[in-house]
């Protein structure tokens, strides 16, 4: 009998031990015990689009220590899962099902390129998990699984090229289109091919043309550019992505083509990708975003002091020249808007997240506040035209008053003036 009973008191002392290690348990409720929440990090760490994604990583476990040291959420601890879906389409979908299905993740902060998102969409929204995407777009998508933290055409590409075509930008009247052969560049070019014939420039005063990924010899095209451009004042459009934007720019100095005889603006080039490049022959080319580095303003000066610290205290690679742009900071409103709208639910569920997301405001670097529109899943931002300068930050030649709201659906478009936010939106929802 006094086995008996020493062998059942094993039992439940091994069921205490089990219960109190979260052994057992499901992982949510394992979390809940040891009072921890898991994100995913899906950046490309290697590949082509290693020389844009790494610093999103950093920046998004920048926010998750800082949020941390703050007490977490509801006093849960952020445990980052990071993945290298190594700039390779369909891993991004594979790791992304593992991040929410075997590591149990609240949200997921990741993604570049659009081929990689479209990649991922359905996995998201065939397993209910909450994207937050930091980079511009084509727009042409409104998903109840993605929160659009980055640009759509409306903040970023039309405005350059309203831009471009002012006395301000130059009075270009000739347009090279050049980009990347992947979705993003080709649907952005079919909407500005659109705005542009809306403006009255002809097709023969558009070029377009694409490269691959990873591409590296623009010696002919950048003759090609210039040839072009002997026809009327002329501009390019660059939607080249990731590491082939060295040599395009090394090419354009190598060929003298300078800003003041046909203006470069890109969409995907900010801080970290002139960072290999001497951009003392690049002065004047054009970028346009929602932030840069070189903004003045309270808000950005505490953001790039802390930057600098964390590379320090990681000593990360780049901590001897610590950059900020764009995706950066659209990274970094996307940790603390998530926050926010799980504090204000008082839930880590996505679906309560989902709905306490709408609204949501965050004093952004770019000194503005950001907010997420109550319908369309993207934010509303500022928009800043830069010129190129000599130690490769960006002077800004001209800005929007205020934060533009973004138009998912381009009016450039047909077919677009039938589709609406709140109705797209809601039918997902429905469907989902």
């Amino acid at each position: 009998m006094l086995q008996r009973r020493r062998f059942i008191s094993r039992i439940i002392a091994s069921a205490a031990l089990a219960a109190a290690a979260g052994v057992g348990l499901h992982p949510i409720a394992a979390h809940a015990q040891s009072k921890t929440v898991r994100i995913g990090v899906l950046h490309s760490l290697s590949g082509t689009m290693a020389i844009s994604e790494t610093v999103l990583k950093d920046v998004v476990l920048m926010a998750v220590e800082e949020i941390n040291a703050a007490g977490g959420v509801m006093g849960h601890k952020i445990e980052p899962v990071v993945v290298d879906p190594a700039s390779n389409w369909p891993l991004f979908a594979e790791k992304a099902r593992q991040l929410l299905t075997q590591d149990k993740v609240a949200a997921v902060f990741g993604c570049w390129t659009s081929v990689s998102r479209k990649s991922v969409l359905p996995v998201f929204e065939e397993l209910n998990g909450l994207l937050y995407y930091p980079v511009q777009y084509e727009g042409e998508e409104i998903s109840k699984n993605v929160f659009y933290t980055g640009a759509a055409p409306n903040q970023q590409a039309i405005p350059a090229v309203e831009y471009l075509m002012s006395k301000d930008g130059g009075g270009a009247r000739r347009f090279v289109l050049l980009g990347t052969d992947y979705v993003y560049p080709r649907t952005t070019n079919k909407i500005l091919r659109a705005f542009l014939k809306s403006k009255g420039v002809a097709d023969k005063d558009i070029d377009e043309k694409y490269t691959p990924f990873g591409h590296s010899d623009y010696q002919t095209i950048v003759a090609d550019i210039k040839k072009f451009a002997s026809g009327g004042k002329t501009a390019v459009i660059s939607t080249i992505n990731g590491d082939s934007n060295v040599p395009f720019y090394k090419e354009l100095g190598n060929q003298g083509l300078k800003a003041t005889d046909v203006p470069v603006v890109a969409f995907s080039v900010g801080e970290e990708e002139l960072r290999g490049v001497d951009t003392k022959p690049l002065v004047g080319h054009l970028a346009a975003w929602n932030y840069f580095m070189s903004l003045k303003n309270p808000e950005n000066d505490g953001w790039k002091k802390k930057w600098a610290a964390y590379t320090k205290a990681k000593k990360l690679p780049y901590a001897d020249k610590p950059l900020t742009n764009d995706p950066m900071e659209a990274a970094y409103i996307g940790v603390y808007m998530w926050k926010q709208a799980a504090e204000k639910a008082k839930s880590f569920d996505v679906d309560k997240v989902r709905v306490a997301m709408y609204g949501q405001t965050f004093k952004a670097p770019s000194g503005f506040v950001a907010k997420m529109d109550e319908k369309n899943h993207h934010l509303h931002k500022p928009v800043f035209i830069g010129e190129v300068k000599a130690d490769g930050q960006f002077n800004v030649v001209w800005k929007t008053k205020g934060p533009i709201k973004a138009q998912p659906w381009s009016p450039f478009i047909a077919g677009n003036d039938k589709k609406k936010d709140e109705p797209a939106l809601m039918a997902a929802v429905k469907k989902g």
